[in-house]
């Protein structure tokens, strides 16, 4: 009954990426605005200095983990999930007794809402936290949530109550069409569960997807595991390049970066190199996809994984992934002759390009040509300096404003996490972000969003403010400076600050379908939109500043630093159709006609046009095909629809407010409660065709003149 999202999550460890009549209007339904507090201070300055003690925390007691009581020590963990399961079985009766109707939704929400509030938060502490004990509690907690979420899958009644409602013509009719909608998702939810097949094959169905959650389990875990080799069958001079373990190197990467080709050469063809068990571990995978699917009703595992996205089928996405590759052909063809050039220049002998090689030397290649050093840009791009442009940015935009706020003692689970108050310039508090930017020991080495709280239309009419985590790795202030972001670095954090404002903007009378709850296909158009944003020299000029002079960044330097991310972008993106269209070729027509590694062979020449190298099955390494599964076009037609919005809404004005309000209104407001397309479709007040999305992507690639015309003056 919970989405297969949040238990795909609950078994994976994954991050969150995971309306109502939602934005400004929201109001107007009963809401009462937040007033503002006066124990807010401006953003920039709390990011560029360490927190202060916090000298009233003598007086009070601890608040426990994001403010929830319970959680002030590791057992706490054990009360708010026995707190969760008896509200759960009182809601689970509630549902089943209740006369089919509106409040039928309402219900499984808040079903929903109390098992997330204790396992989406559980999620995160379980791999962040840095006290042992509480990742363990959380843990534990996950897998009581986990289990209970098994269990209302397959609950009968509970499924029975959902389908009266549905099966009312009269009543379905009646319904807004945000509620039919969450609705609609709760019984996808359950019949992908395989609760409407007769007794033998539900049991089967629950087995099938225990069997995919441990399977995927433990491809992950294969997928990250390192590799040896004996040492004396590598040349010496290179072991050093490597970590030792006795009489073997440990090879744990592909040392794509590494500026010796044979370096780069044996990483690749150790790292790759088959492994029986993996192998055995993603056919299993595959093939009980397929098993499941086959038995809920699907023809293929990919027809069931894309059901409500933007793609909506498998045959699109494949009409997308070939159109973009024709598209692509002559430009990757180009970029491989360029980085074939620059390989011939450094190393004569062997010449030919090969997999390992374009990472390097279209690096190579962006250096020479552009000088974008780092260390050029990251004295423009202080912490503190990048989150005021983020507040500037969002203020003239969104009228949001940024505060920083003292969290209660015991509130935040490191010294360093900075806790935000997203507010509005008339509706007051939306909601809270929670900043772990910093690096630690133990901390896992990503960025990304985590929903630690969903928000919804509370019964009283006061509405569950949502509460996120962003999750970073940056590097601390030393005394002479605050942190300092590389252009990367800088592109990443408004990266992950457009999942934050979806989540703040989705204010749906719905949890289950609330910010970033919504397709895969969608789910990243925020973000990459907010890359566009990170790109252009008119909202850079209104925060880039050194952190020393505070002369601002010059324009050449911010123009040559985006045409570098040209160079060769179009052979990155065919690496991206690749894998794309091997995860949609694994997830297809089943038996498979040949083994995974055959099928790799033969789509990278296809797709990419590098060769195969032999004895080498990158595919083992593909981790996401466990959390992407059928999915991993997503990222390329999100940036497709990202592109459209901003070309169409924001390259003539980055700061426009009219824009920035349909921009709200029309996509941001509603979460997952609207179909993906309409919600494109309103936005560019166009329905936009495949060969849209592909001219999209490739238009990004072209260089821009007037950036030649600066760098010759």
């Amino acid at each position: 009954m919970l989405c297969a999202r949040r238990l795909a999550a609950l078994g994976a460890g994954a991050a969150a990426l995971r309306p109502g009549r939602a934005g400004r209007g929201i109001l107007g339904a009963g809401i009462r605005a937040r007033r503002v507090s006066t124990s807010w201070f401006p953003v920039g300055a709390a990011f560029n200095v360490k927190p202060q003690g916090r000298s009233l925390e003598l007086f009070s007691g601890r608040r426990g983990l994001f403010g929830v009581p319970e959680l002030s020590a590791p057992e706490g963990f054990h009360i708010a999930q026995e707190k969760a399961l008896k509200k759960t079985e009182v809601l689970v009766e509630r549902a089943c007794s209740t006369p089919p109707g509106p409040q039928t939704v309402c219900i499984f929400d808040e079903l929903s809402d109390s098992l997330c509030k204790v396992a989406d938060l559980a999620d995160f502490v379980k791999i962040a936290h840095p006290e042992p004990a509480f990742r363990e509690a959380a843990e534990e907690a996950c897998r009581s949530i986990g289990t209970m979420v098994e269990k209302l899958n397959t609950n009968v009644e509970l499924y029975q109550s959902l389908q009266k409602l549905l099966a009312d013509k009269k009543l379905v009719d009646s319904l807004d069409p945000e509620t039919r909608r969450v609705a609609e998702l709760f019984m996808f939810d359950f019949e992908i569960s395989g609760i409407h097949l007769d007794k033998e094959k539900r049991k089967r169905a629950v087995d099938l997807n225990v069997k995919i959650l441990d399977l995927s389990s433990t491809f992950l875990m294969g997928a990250n595991f390192p590799n040896k080799i004996v040492k004396h069958l590598l040349p010496e001079h290179i072991h050093h390049n490597f970590i030792s373990d006795g009489n073997h190197i440990v090879i744990d990467g592909l040392h794509a970066e590494a500026s010796d080709d044979l370096v780069r050469e044996a990483a690749y063809k150790i790292f790759l190199y088959p492994n029986a068990g993996q192998l055995k571990c993603l056919e299993e995978l595959l093939s009980n996809r397929d098993l499941l699917a086959k038995l809920v009703g699907y023809s293929t595992f990919s027809h069931r994984a894309l059901q409500g996205t933007i793609a909506k089928n498998p045959e699109t996405v494949m009409q997308f992934l070939e159109k973009l590759s024709d598209k692509l052909s002559e430009r990757t063809r180009k970029d491989f002759e360029m980085i074939q050039g620059m390989k011939m220049k450094l190393n004569p002998q062997k010449s030919e390009v090969m997999p390992w090689d374009p990472p390097y030397y279209s690096g190579v290649i962006r250096a020479e040509r552009y000088n974008i050093e780092p260390s050029l840009y990251s004295p423009f791009f202080s912490l503190g300096a990048c989150m005021e442009g983020l507040n500037i940015l969002f203020n003239k935009l969104l009228g949001i404003s940024l505060y920083a706020e003292q969290p209660a003692k015991g509130e935040v689970w490191c010294e360093d996490v900075r806790k935000l108050a997203v507010v509005h310039e008339s509706e007051g508090l939306l909601g809270y972000i929670y900043c772990d930017f910093f690096q630690r020991a133990d901390k896992p080495h990503q960025d990304c969003h985590f929903t630690i709280r969903g928000g919804r239309l509370k019964e009283d009419g006061n509405y569950q403010l949502p509460v996120v985590v962003l999750m970073l790795n940056l590097p601390h202030s030393s005394r002479g400076s605050p942190t300092l972001l590389t252009p990367g670095m800088m592109e990443n954090l408004f990266h992950e600050m457009g999942h934050a404002m979806h989540s703040m903007l989705g204010r749906t009378r719905y949890q289950h379908i609330t910010g970033t709850r919504c397709p895969t296909d969608f789910a990243e158009v925020p973000s990459i939109l907010m890359e566009y944003f990170a790109n252009d020299y008119r909202v850079v000029n209104q925060f880039a500043r050194h952190y020393q002079t505070g002369q601002p960044l010059p324009k050449n330097m911010v123009s040559r630093l985006c045409e570098s991310k040209k160079v060769c972008a179009a052979a990155d993106m065919q690496l991206q159709v690749f894998y794309a269209t091997l995860d949609q070729i694994y997830h297809g027509k089943h038996p498979l006609r040949r083994s995974t590694t055959d099928i790799l062979k033969e789509t990278q020449e296809k797709f990419y046009g590098l060769p195969y190298v032999p004895n080498t099955a990158w595919q083992l390494r593909f981790s996401h095909l466990v959390g992407y599964g059928a999915k991993y076009y997503s990222y390329l037609m999100s940036r497709a629809v990202a592109s459209m919005v901003w070309k169409e809404c924001f390259l003539q004005d980055p700061f426009n407010r009219a824009a920035g309000e349909r921009y709200r209104r029309e996509m941001l407001a509603h979460g997952g409660g609207k179909e993906p397309m309409l919600m494109v479709e309103g936005m560019l007040q166009k329905c936009p065709s495949v060969d849209d999305f592909v001219s999209a992507l490739v238009s990004d690639l072209d260089l821009d003149f007037e950036t030649f015309l600066m760098d010759s003056e």
